[in-house]
């Protein structure tokens, strides 16, 4: 709400196509400190989970090699910077203001051991303030009227302010001092080899999250980005729920799985159910209230935004159920299966934006982010054998609003 609220006033002080460039320089943030990722969120947090023994080594070494990930991701921003907009240009700057800031990301694998040990309130803690503090410095450099550039420096605040923030939680409720996370050779090579599949998988899955903005800067111009960047923060700001939840439910399905298939199948479907009328309910109630929630808070020079998001806000059903299908990966060991289905989604989403957007701009991006999100995290389980049991569920979590009625429906005749 606070991201929403701040991204009002900042849109409306900086018009479509400064906004435009802001947002394009934080996508390709987004796209390039992929490099750092390594696959290791979901399997670091198994990782504790199963060898609680051993968590400083894997705690230690995957800060060194996401380190290692984000001085490369940076320095290959700083290229793309350097060679497609010029070193004079006003986006160049920005990228590399607004890039600076994946090199605080490193300390973000503390927040591995807080969703371990479901105390994930800490982490979200830690991510409210940074985001109230960086809020309130953006009203401040709105307020005293100052240029774009500063603007972008607050990306950079909210990452420091992140990292500090877990560094004195992780202190104070592990037991354990970051001083005392040490890097293994060995861990390394494990935990490289069974996270490189989900690397892959992730950077597919940023690839088509982000590259749209990139591209609508290619083919288009930045004012279109600005349009296109207002619905799709609207849209992706509900992405965060799903995330939230599973990362609370995954240290639990991974013990049931152990001890109790039949349940563990069982509370998945209700945890997909439950995704599903989530991200279902969003997209209605988006969908009706696009237009006035555009007018009214952006104003007329955002009208376009209202259109694009009625197409983008329903990517969110298959983002919503693509949470449980990520940790469900990671728990049946299926890992080929993320890189299989990124790869896919990033590809449809290319080739349909290099189709679309010179066409039909914000819009043809829109589509192709909802088709592409559609396939990889739904049509394409059904092929293969695998997957198709996951398929299932989710169809059967589509037909749950029609399921669930029908269960009321029965119980009330009954009396």
């Amino acid at each position: 709400m606070v991201t929403f609220l701040v991204t009002i006033v900042l849109a409306r002080y900086l018009g479509a196509k400064n906004y435009g460039l802001l947002a394009y320089s934080l996508s390709l943030t987004s796209l390039f400190s992929i490099a750092g990722h390594m696959g290791l969120s979901g399997l670091v947090v198994h990782e504790i989970v199963n060898k609680p023994d051993v968590q400083e080594e894997t705690l230690g070494t995957s800060m060194v090699l996401k380190s290692i990930g984000m001085v490369l991701g940076y320095f290959f921003l700083f290229l793309y910077a350097l060679l497609i907009e010029g070193e004079n240009s006003p986006a160049f700057y920005l990228i590399i203001i607004t890039g600076s800031a994946i090199l605080f990301q490193p300390i973000s694998v503390v927040d591995y051991w807080f969703q371990a040990f479901l105390q994930a309130k800490y982490a979200a803690i830690s991510s409210i303030v940074s985001i109230i503090l960086s809020s309130v410095y953006i009203l401040i450099l709105v307020s005293l009227s100052y240029s774009l550039f500063y603007f972008a420096v607050a990306n950079v605040i909210q990452a420091v302010l992140l990292a500090v923030m877990l560094i004195i939680f992780f202190e104070l409720k592990s037991g354990i001092s970051i001083r005392r996370l040490r890097f293994d050779k060995g861990r390394a090579k494990d935990l490289l080899s069974q996270g490189w599949m989900v690397y892959l998988g992730s950077l597919f899955a940023v690839v088509y999250l982000k590259v749209d903005q990139v591209m609508i800067r290619w083919f288009v111009g930045a004012e279109e980005v600005g349009v296109y960047a207002v619905a799709a923060q609207l849209s992706e700001a509900w992405y965060f729920v799903p995330s939230a939840i599973m990362a609370s439910f995954f240290p639990k399905l991974i013990g049931l799985k152990e001890v109790n298939e039949s349940l563990y199948y069982v509370r998945m479907q209700q945890i997909l159910d439950l995704l599903f009328i989530m991200g279902f309910s969003v997209a209605v109630i988006m969908t009706f209230l696009s237009e006035g929630i555009i007018s009214s808070f952006y104003g007329s020079a955002y009208a376009g935004s209202s259109s694009i998001l009625v197409i983008h806000i329903w990517a969110a059903v298959f983002i919503f159920m693509r949470a449980a299908f990520s940790k469900w990966i990671l728990i049946e060991k299926a890992l080929m299966f993320s890189l299989i289905t990124q790869g896919f989604g990033a590809l449809v989403n290319v080739v349909l934006n290099l189709y679309l957007i010179p066409r039909y701009g914000g819009q043809g991006a829109a589509v192709a982010t909802l088709i592409s999100y559609a396939m990889a995290s739904f049509f394409s389980l059904f092929f293969y054998s695998k997957t198709r049991r996951f398929f299932w569920l989710m169809l059967y979590s589509i037909m749950s609003p029609i399921r669930y009625a029908y269960t009321i429906f029965a119980s009330l005749r009954l009396k």
